[in-house]
């Protein structure tokens, strides 16, 4: 695993830009099957491809979404799983971060 430093996670992309890779993808194969793959898809590539994630102290990471989801999701937006798809995305991203970087207790 890799040992997590806060100062560097200020420039995530320049040191950490493989386990970012890896929690994105971990938590989207976690989901693949699980939901509609269309809804699925645009919020992987319109949405978290432009999110933000952050270290938040304590061994805890946010992901910051860009400004309306909806919009750049396009027809997608408008489907019944859009809203709990792109929740459990991030929540899964964020626990991915958690266990890539060892906070998580469970893993």
């Amino acid at each position: 695993m890799t040992e997590f430093d806060p100062e560097k996670f200020e420039e995530k992309y320049v040191h950490y830009f493989e386990e970012l890779e890896e929690a994105y993808s971990a938590a989207y194969q976690q989901l693949h099957g699980q939901y509609d793959s269309r809804v699925l898809k645009a919020i992987d590539r319109q949405v978290l491809s432009e999110s933000e994630p952050f270290y938040a102290g304590d061994g805890e990471f946010r992901v910051e979404l860009p400004e309306n989801p909806r919009e750049r999701a396009g027809s997608v937006a408008d489907h019944e799983q859009f809203d709990v798809v792109l929740e459990t995305l991030v929540d899964r991203i964020e626990a991915e971060l958690r266990r890539i970087f060892e906070f998580d207790e469970t893993a």
